[in-house]
């Protein structure tokens, strides 16, 4: 029986479709690219925002419709949407065949032949993840529940594992879906932070780290699949390892994974600001193998906006901090994400955090509109703008950071940079050789293009900066003289 499984929304969620492709490869499934050429479509959705939640609806839709031109037989939602909504779902969207949560995932095969053989699955109640354990982050013993992305008590031979795991070395229950060079690695799952306006702790659960050795064997097997770089991801990165006792496992761990033979480079994702310690600035800036990067999210720079969303921080604080990391790797990339229109906001917050992008000169800066999200503190809140005034400070601060972000770019021409090459004839040209430099992470911080590069696939490049399209950079390779080649 064949499957397709789909995913949608961040890497983490990735990291999840991995996983579960390579518990259905071991048992028994052929694992194909296109929905149409499936027996089964596996949805694996996005839960985040009003727009990821429509995008995985209309991502299930548009599967069933293959129930009536095509060879499939079943479609199942997985995900973050089906977890947090459940029999909600399950009853709004009958299209869909089930709706599994994340309690499935250990015997993911076995619930889709269930599934296509006619037997009615009942999906669950949803409920706070965060109650299933304990309160304090050491007493914490998750081997007894279900976490997506840690299938660290699952070691099976290679026999079962089909194509997800080398003939000899590590064995890792995940099979690769992306032929590419970067594949994201899941540090934890889960957060333990209050953010008034994020509901991802109630379905993702607490902050749970995987162990290092997990970790180090799961990177050891990815560099046995092509990978060159390694894209470390959690709901929160910083919080690494303080519910195993050590808060510095981040910083001792990081050499360890780019002393991989194969292994680039590694990339650290989801820093918070307020959690960002030091120890940790110099690890990321200073560490051979790490590249220089800093994705931090701000939120917003309104020391009165973020109490409200019960976060910390204030202009003077967030600047300190891009003050210590360029002091550090003044060429260091950086990028954040804003919440613009939280309910109370003013005009005056508003300008604040707008004077603090124009100091921050961030590399990239992903601007969103608040919207309540359902069972957060923040829809409760009163001070709600209307749409029509979110729409328009959320065009407005857009506006801005393209601005800003382009002329952050236009400042790295004359930079040398190393560039991952990811693709050879994109977007239709023939021979064009697209990547993306140090300071550039996976799909939302830019690229960087190659003139005149013959790389292949997989291949650092040596280059020098000389235009940029917005974010994107236009660079040239360079010999080993540092001249043009």
């Amino acid at each position: 029986m064949s499957v397709a499984v789909v995913t949608l929304g961040c890497a983490r969620n990735e990291v999840d479709s991995e996983e579960l492709a390579g518990r259905l490869e071991a048992g028994g499934f052929v694992l194909v690219d296109e929905p149409e050429d499936a027996d089964t479509v596996l949805v694996n959705t996005c839960g985040f925002v009003e727009a990821a939640k429509k995008d995985s609806v209309d991502t299930l839709l548009a599967a069933a419709d293959l129930k009536e031109t095509g060879k499939t037989q079943a479609v199942v939602a997985v995900g973050c949407l089906a977890e947090r909504y459940g029999k909600d779902l399950a009853e709004s969207l009958p299209e869909a065949d089930a709706i599994l949560g994340f309690d499935d995932y250990p015997d993911i095969a076995a619930k889709l032949r269930s599934i296509v053989a006619g037997e009615v699955h009942h999906p669950h109640t949803p409920s706070d993840r965060r109650r299933l354990l304990p309160i304090s982050p050491v007493d914490r013993d998750a081997s007894a529940i279900s976490m997506p992305g840690h299938a660290d008590n699952l070691r099976a031979d290679t026999a079962e594992i089909g194509q997800g795991a080398p003939a000899t070395g590590p064995r890792v229950v995940r099979r690769r879906l992306d032929a590419g060079p970067m594949a994201p690695l899941k540090l934890a799952s889960g957060c333990d932070r209050r953010c008034s306006f994020c509901a991802i702790p109630s379905f993702r659960g607490s902050f749970v780290s995987r162990r290092p050795s997990d970790v180090l064997q799961e990177a050891q097997w990815l560099a046995t699949q092509d990978i060159k770089e390694l894209f470390l991801v959690s709901e929160n990165s910083t919080s690494y390892g303080k519910d195993l006792g050590d808060l510095r496992l981040l910083e001792t761990m990081l050499p360890e994974l780019a002393a991989i033979e194969g292994i680039a480079r590694v990339r650290v994702s989801y820093l918070q600001p307020a959690e960002t310690r030091p120890g940790l600035i110099e690890a990321i800036a200073d560490t051979p193998g790490v590249v220089p990067y800093f994705d931090l999210s701000f939120q917003h720079a309104s020391a009165t906006v973020l109490r409200r969303m019960r976060r910390f921080g204030d202009p003077e604080s967030f600047l300190d901090l891009l003050a210590r990391i360029r002091k550090l790797s003044p060429l260091a990339g950086v990028r954040s994400n804003v919440i613009v229109g939280f309910p109370g906001e003013t005009e005056d917050d508003l300008q604040t955090l707008c004077d603090f992008l124009e100091a921050a000169r961030m590399d990239v800066t992903g601007v969103f509109g608040y919207s309540d999200e359902d069972g957060t503190e923040a829809a409760t809140y009163d001070g709600k703008l209307d749409d029509d005034e979110v729409r328009a400070r959320t065009e407005h601060v857009t506006a801005l950071v393209e601005e800003l972000n382009a002329q952050r770019a236009e400042e790295r021409i004359g930079e040398t940079v190393s560039v991952l090459v990811e693709s050879v004839g994109s977007d239709g040209v023939e021979g064009r050789v697209e990547g993306r430099a140090e300071h550039q992470g996976p799909e939302v911080d830019g690229t960087t293009t190659l003139d005149g590069s013959q790389a292949r696939v997989g291949d650092l490049v040596t280059a020098e900066v000389i235009a940029t399209d917005g974010v994107d950079l236009i660079a040239v390779p360079l010999d080993n003289d540092g001249d043009h080649s």
